[in-house]
């Protein structure tokens, strides 16, 4: 029987689904027809090579990119080399590549997605569906060799096949992000996944959107074999002459409904029900393991035609994309230079979370402090940082011993004339870290770029400190460094742009993002927060229960409540924080001597165990208070205002560069809700103030 015989049977196949589904959009057989019977063109992003053992070997190389996606283009010229496989009578197996060097494909084309329209995008699903299964249909041993990025789609494509190996490369991660677009993977992951791993692991890769790294993947499931890259070839060819495996039963697959309901309650409990995307995945997952793989396809298609047309879905991908352009847009006007080596100044919670993040990319690092002690403290903090991410498998033991090998330390003065970059770290003490910058004046080469990790105060000040300002920035990691994917980069008017190029290469080489801010009270993310967490101060003070507080703006899709963050934080620095701002603005910020009073009562939030919240083991002891739902919407609308009005005056004077910068750091620093599109998004789609 062929190939195209095939694909008709399917067609009718999902024909008879339709008929018994009247919730499927629109009939799509033009579609699959397209696929039967359309014209072959010469492939310009794939290359098919059959060797002397009957090996088709499918590289997939989109010229003049550095990533493989999938489009329209490219589905179809996949299915037209799989239906020349399909005749082709010496082939007796088939493996898939990339030739890119990080990037094995990096899913479907989000760009392309984002500018179809919606029946569009409805036929883009069906073709992805319908090559696939073409794939899988193929009755020859399959192989997919991963080496890079396998994500969303790239690795959809992959679980059509009967050999999934992967390369131990640090640039090989794997897994199906949709459910962060505001989607769920609809080109078979949602329905193939569980019946690979079962329903267990299935979820918690599509509702998290994790990516694993080779060795992490291997044991979900998810790949056969982890070789390095050189291997890959040699491997596939040994496999494709072994039987091909079938797919193993799962006993827990037999209770989906089951496991299904208690992850569907674990998922509401964790989003209050604010991401639809991920409880549509619970129950395509749970429904899509039973049955024939058409009857799941149709629950795929059906859930993505929902949740596409959603306006949290639209605001979830644009964010993606203003992440992408700041995590690869250089500064213009200048020339960036390479960072290889960096002083780190201060071994507290900060210094060595920055040490870290820089050893771990790549980068040595000098770590100084006053005192052996304060070093020793900082190291131990460095190796626990290393051993957690060792364990929870983030990186190998090789990749930890690594990291630790690039730190070295003194807390005796030394020449850093030869060093690229140095990061003070110090405490947020402006008498400290100007007497630190006087020092360093006399230590470094002239061309050194001095930065300083501060939340609050003046780089202007600092930089007076020195002969060459021109040369000074700050570098305002959040808390903790190795978690939040924000730096700020304080600039001023003088800094060289050779200097800021520089800087910005060198946030994104160490996989931060960066947004560029000007020197001001607080900068951008804390001078946007503080006032909405001062008017959660002062409407405790006023008698609303702090949990009544909290609760409404976890309701809203803020991950931590105001008064918690607080204790988080620290009361004693939200208070210097709040103090800096207020003298700054002093008709705009809330007034409260609350924190004043906390702090002297020596109630610093969660670090002495007694904040705004009570804790034991570090955990909270959270208050029983009665809710009350209509003033909860009354504190969402306040707070969430206040927000938005301090980001639209930082927008007006010119503290960010745009308001897309604005909405992705309060995202990425604060865990602004993302489905809302960051707090200027959210007052122009709402209208609550003039946009």
């Amino acid at each position: 029987m062929n190939l195209k015989h095939n694909i008709l049977i399917q067609l009718n196949a999902m024909k008879t689904l339709l008929l018994n589904c009247p919730a499927v959009i629109h009939d799509p057989p033009h579609v699959l027809e397209e696929i039967i019977y359309g014209h072959p063109m010469p492939p310009k992003h794939f290359r098919l090579d059959v060797d002397h053992d009957g090996i088709a070997w499918i590289t997939f190389d989109s010229p003049k990119s550095s990533v493989n996606v999938w489009n329209e283009e490219t589905l179809r010229e996949f299915n037209h080399l799989l239906e020349a496989i399909e005749h082709d009578t010496r082939v007796r197996s088939l493996v898939l590549k990339s030739a890119k060097e990080r990037i094995f494909i990096a899913g479907a084309d989000i760009k392309a997605i984002r500018s179809m329209q919606h029946l569009r995008v409805n036929d883009l699903i069906w073709l992805g569906q319908a090559v696939f299964d073409r794939l899988a249909r193929l009755a020859i041993p399959k192989v997919a060799a991963i080496h890079g990025a396998c994500m969303g789609g790239g690795f959809e494509v992959t679980l059509a096949c009967d050999w999934r190996i992967a390369s131990d490369s640090d640039s090989t991660k794997i897994g199906l992000p949709e459910t962060q677009l505001g989607i769920l993977p609809a080109w078979g992951g949602s329905t193939r996944l569980s019946r690979l791993v079962g329903v267990r692991k299935a979820l918690d890769l599509i509702t998290t959107g994790k990516l694993l790294n080779a060795s992490a993947a291997k044991r979900a499931g998810l790949v056969s074999h982890v070789v390095p890259a050189e291997r890959l070839d040699a491997l596939a060819c040994r496999l494709v002459r072994q039987k091909r495996p079938g797919l193993r039963f799962r006993f827990e697959n037999l209770f989906s409904a089951v496991i299904g309901h208690m992850a569907k309650r674990k998922v509401l409990e964790k989003t209050r029900g604010l991401y639809p995307s991920i409880t549509k995945a619970v129950e395509v997952v749970t429904h899509a393991v039973h049955g024939e793989i058409e009857q799941g396809l149709l629950l795929e298609r059906n859930a993505v035609a929902e949740l596409i047309q959603s306006r949290d879905s639209a605001r979830l991908i644009d964010l993606f994309f203003k992440r992408e352009e700041a995590n690869k847009r250089p500064a213009t006007g200048g020339t960036a230079l390479p960072i290889h080596d960096a002083t780190v100044i201060g071994a507290g919670v900060m210094g060595a979370g920055i040490a870290h993040i820089l050893a771990s990319r790549g980068i040595r690092v000098l770590m100084t402090d006053v005192t052996n002690d304060s070093l020793a403290r900082g190291l131990e903090r460095v190796h626990g940082l290393v051993s957690d991410a060792t364990r929870r498998r983030l990186v190998t033991k090789v990749q930890g011993r690594d990291t630790l090998d690039r730190i070295s330390t003194t807390h005796v003065p030394v020449p850093m004339n030869r060093h690229h970059l140095i990061i003070e770290a110090a405490t947020e003490s402006m008498e400290l870290k100007k007497k630190i910058f006087a020092d360093l004046a006399a230590r470094v080469s002239a061309d050194t770029i001095l930065a300083t990790n501060t939340s609050a105060l003046s780089v202007s000040d600092l930089a007076k400190t020195v002969p060459n300002p021109e040369r000074v920035v700050g570098l305002h990691f959040f808390n903790p460094v190795h978690r939040m994917p924000l730096v700020e980069i304080i600039t001023l008017p003088e800094t060289s742009p050779d200097v800021l190029a520089t800087v910005v290469s060198f946030v994104q080489k160490i996989g931060k993002t960066p947004v560029i801010v000007k020197d001001s009270p607080g900068f951008l993310v804390n001078r946007i927060l503080v006032p909405y967490l001062m008017e959660a101060v002062r409407l405790y003070e006023s008698g609303i229960p702090l949990k009544d507080i909290d609760d409404a703006m976890l309701e809203f899709g803020m991950p931590m409540g105001p008064m918690r963050l607080l204790d988080e934080i620290g009361l004693d620095v939200a208070a210097h924080v709040a103090k800096t701002l207020a003298s700054a603005f002093p008709d705009r910020f809330p007034q409260t001597d609350a924190l004043d009073k906390m702090v002297n009562a020596g109630h610093l939030g969660k670090k002495t165990g007694q904040g705004f919240y009570r804790y034991e083991n570090g955990k909270e002891i959270v208050p029983a208070t009665h809710s009350d739902l209509p003033r909860h919407e009354s504190i969402q609308t306040n707070l969430a205002l206040l927000i938005s009005q301090e980001a639209m005056r930082c927008l007006k004077e010119g503290i960010a560069r745009s308001a897309d910068d604005i909405d992705l750091a309060m995202v990425l620093g604060t865990g602004y809700p993302p489905f809302r599109g960051g707090p200027i998004t959210f007052a122009r789609d709402t209208g609550i103030i003039d946009y």
